[in-house]
């Protein structure tokens, strides 16, 4: 299972650089759009080979909870993904404008960056939880899905830890003297 995690890595990159190869350096746009829209299609490979490893008698197992907070991510920040490479081979290669920067730190805007990421990373989750009680019904057998749960226990707690960090950004103030008060 691990290994076809990887194996969709490595196609989701594939995918991604040779669609935006595509586009930029051979200004072959069908192709670009052709490879771009098969990105998701890893993700479907993965979710199949899922369902098929544990509809044939596979033990679920962290490879299966993986897949799916794989999937999770996937879909939540997929797209984000896919713009912030789009940005960044664009300068490079064809002389577009450079990427945007992260909101600079103690600013309102970097507070409400961060807790954007953050309720894509709570929908990761929830996405990742669905696909977890999909795998869990497939099995049918609570003793043969302990590791999916385990796993998404720990998966709360970085979520919590993530929403707690992201909630501690404020915008600073500045400092008043006290002749201003």
């Amino acid at each position: 299972m691990i290994v076809a995690i990887v194996a969709c890595e490595i196609g989701f990159w594939v995918l991604l650089v040779a669609g935006l190869a595509a586009r930029y350096l051979l200004k072959a746009r069908t192709l670009s759009t052709v490879l771009l829209l098969s990105v998701p299609l890893v993700d479907v490979a993965l979710l199949a080979f899922s369902v098929i490893d544990l509809r044939s008698g596979g033990e679920a197992s962290l490879g299966h909870a993986l897949a799916a907070v794989y999937l999770g991510v996937s879909v939540a920040f997929g797209h984000r993904m896919l713009g912030w490479a789009d940005q960044r081979f664009a300068h490079r290669f064809a002389g577009g404008p450079p990427p945007t920067p992260l909101p600079a730190k103690g600013t309102h805007e970097r507070a409400s960056h961060e807790r954007r990421m953050w309720l894509r990373h709570l929908m990761a989750y929830g996405i990742a939880g669905l696909i977890l009680v999909l795998f869990a019904a497939l099995v049918g057998d609570a003793e043969r899905t302990m590791s999916l749960w385990a796993t998404f226990r720990l998966w709360t707690l970085v979520v919590v830890i993530d929403g707690i960090v992201a909630f501690s950004y404020r915008a600073r103030r500045p400092i008043s003297s006290a002749n201003e008060r």
